[in-house]
């Protein structure tokens, strides 16, 4: 069974209101050891995040009186941020987030694709932040108990006498015999999806190969 956002999301919102100090926000982090906050609307809707990167401008693109005309525009949002004080100031929008029904692979993507290290977990009808999916909550799903990998991997076994498997270290390696090479595919993509498995080494035998690729006429 797919592994979701509830399953391993953490039940803390951490976030400020978007007229949140710099100095509130730093302790806001040091507070629960993390490197974003959430910036939140007076409904306790996500509307942006603030992270360390956003705060060190401060440092690294200090504010300038003058800009020239040919500043790029990410060069002009950085001036512009190193300029703020507040968390509507000083925040990236809009906040990207997950629903507690969010499959946890789906999170696991987001946070890859955008390089973030934590999601805020929203109410799917209200909008309202609920809680916090933290980067290593999304890594716990890999380090899941063999037996309940075992247990999934033979839930979608079509036979699972005629399909023997191991499972080391996240890895499911699998043999047994099909008729055709799709069928022997598409049953390796299916263990391969199951959350925890980190890769699947198929030696399924097969009597037809019916992916035999055609070179395409010239």
């Amino acid at each position: 069974m797919p592994i979701e956002v509830k399953d391993i999301m953490g039940r803390v919102a951490v976030a400020v209101m978007e007229d949140a100090s710099f100095t509130e926000i730093i302790a806001a982090m040091r507070r629960f050891a993390v490197g974003a906050v959430t910036v939140i609307d007076a409904q306790r809707r996500p509307v942006g995040v603030v992270s360390e990167d956003d705060l060190l401008l401060k440092e690294t693109a200090p504010a300038q009186p003058k800009r020239a005309i040919f500043d790029s525009y990410r060069r002009r949002r950085e001036h512009h941020k190193a300029a703020g004080m507040t968390a509507a100031q000083l925040m990236s929008s809009p906040a990207i987030t997950v629903t507690p029904q969010t499959p946890a692979r789906e999170a696991a993507q987001l946070m890859h694709d955008g390089r973030l290290k934590q999601l805020p977990v929203i109410n799917a009808v209200t909008g309202r932040i609920i809680g916090t999916l933290h980067q290593r909550d999304v890594l716990r799903v890999f380090s899941r108990p063999v037996e309940e990998l075992r247990a999934d991997v033979r839930a979608v076994l079509p036979d699972p006498d005629g399909f023997p498997f191991e499972v080391d270290q996240g890895v499911v390696k699998i043999g047994g015999m099909v008729e055709r090479r799709s069928q022997a595919v598409a049953l390796a993509e299916r263990i391969r999806g199951i959350e925890g498995v980190v890769d699947v080494r198929s030696y399924i035998a097969f009597g037809e190969d019916d992916l035999l690729d055609f070179p395409s006429p010239t």
